[in-house]
């Protein structure tokens, strides 16, 4: 078999929760030798949420697939001389404590770098430098400052957040994009170099075109959204997508709460859609024929499309408008997700077996590479490598394994 892409790589991962076991896990799914790092009584995740007594949750397992987990007690002298052997013998470290943490433990950067002057050391934090660098920061919150909730929900409601983890996970992708960029300059500088993300400034690059609108909108008011009214900050827009091509979400039937499609009115595509809508006078209409006509009066179009999608359920819906190449795609559920043949025959939904749940359903890995595919396997269980790299990598006795156990250090 052709190595993977980061075979070779060693990662030691110090994350928990889920912004930095995101990034983790997709390094390790790019073929890193990651090795999670936890306190002896383990990621708090692993007892979060569970559905199971007794068993690491779901919420840790889909975070921590492909890894391998030993446990140091790094308040200890031997843990922090165990670390110091660790930190040498990496290519790159990721660590997500609050801001400080890590020097406090007495590994601050100057000292990490002397340790190993080739490791990437990757830090992800709430925010940067600045008024807010001790504020805790959980998902919703990086949302909140990033700029997702003054933009998400209908204008007459209150800021909402997204069901996507933009905030965790979003920032997760960024830091691996900044760990692999550092790994390809160290082949030409020969030395290792800190990563830096935070999660509020991670959310802010994906609300990007909010900030184009905000600009825009101090030349007037945003043609493109369905508001009616604008004032000095770009408007919460329901489900307009704000661009150059609009869309909202209609109904279908029988009406439940995922019984939508969402629909893209490009300017090639109203003369079919109007055919379909039972409406084909309106294509030559000039009140309602270009897309500058049309702008000034969005949510009637979308009621008149929707007057003919809420007959109809959603899949009939979509295989009428995709015969006319008409941009479109359902609202699926959670439910419709995780039953998708589709999805599971691209490895996007893959059943995983495990020591002790029996297995579980996680999603794959998004970034499909011809020369290095991933096989999703297991997270570990709590320091259940603790021999294989303290014995078999770092070259401890049995004895002082033993030792290490009943004195508290791992």
């Amino acid at each position: 078999m052709t190595a993977k892409a980061l075979e070779g790589i060693r990662v030691l991962d110090m994350t928990h929760v889920q912004s930095g076991p995101s990034a983790t896990q997709l390094l390790a799914w790019l073929g890193a030798d990651v090795v999670k790092l936890e306190a002896p009584s383990g990621d708090i995740t692993r007892g979060q949420l569970r559905d199971l007594p007794d068993v690491d949750s779901l919420y840790f397992t889909m975070l921590n697939c492909n890894k391998r987990s030993i446990t140091l007690n790094t308040k200890t002298e031997r843990g922090k001389e165990i670390l110091t052997e660790l930190i040498r013998r990496s290519d790159v470290m990721v660590e997500n404590f609050g801001p400080g943490a890590v020097d406090r433990m007495g590994f601050t950067w100057d000292r990490i770098k002397e340790i190993n002057p080739r490791i990437v050391y990757a830090s992800i934090k709430g925010f940067g430098e600045g008024p807010y660098t001790a504020f805790k920061a959980y998902e919703v919150v990086a949302q909140a400052m990033g700029g997702s909730m003054s933009t998400t929900g209908f204008e007459d409601g209150p800021p909402l957040a997204t069901g996507a983890q933009i905030g965790d996970s979003g920032t997760g992708v960024h830091a691996v994009a900044g760990i692999l960029a550092a790994l390809f300059q160290r082949e030409h500088t020969g030395r290792g170099q800190r990563v830096n993300v935070a999660m509020q400034h991670a959310v802010l690059n994906l609300c990007r075109v909010k900030l184009r609108d905000q600009q825009r909108l101090t030349r007037g008011p945003l043609a493109e959204y369905p508001n009616e009214d604008f004032g000095d900050e770009v408007p919460r827009s329901g489900n307009a997508s704000g661009g150059g091509q609009p869309g909202w979400a209609v109904k279908c039937a029988p009406g439940g709460p995922n019984d939508y499609v969402y629909v893209i009115v490009q300017p090639v595509g109203w003369r079919p859609l109007s055919g379909l809508i039972g409406r084909p006078e309106l294509a030559d209409d000039p009140e309602w024929a270009t897309p500058q006509a049309r702008l000034p009066k969005l949510n009637k179009m979308f009621q008149l499309i929707e007057e003919w999608s809420s007959t109809l359920p959603k899949w009939e819906v979509l295989e009428r408008l995709n015969a006319h190449n008409i941009p479109c795609g359902p609202i699926l559920s959670t439910k419709e997700i995780i039953e998708d043949a589709s999805l599971a025959a691209n490895e996007m939904v893959v059943t995983v077996p495990h020591p002790e749940r029996g297995e579980f359903v996680t999603v794959g890995s998004p970034l499909k590479l011809s020369d290095s595919p991933v096989r999703v396997t297991s997270s570990p269980l709590l320091g259940e490598h603790n021999e294989e790299v303290y014995v078999g990598e770092l070259g401890l006795g049995d004895e002082e394994l033993r030792l290490l156990k009943s004195n508290g250090v791992i």
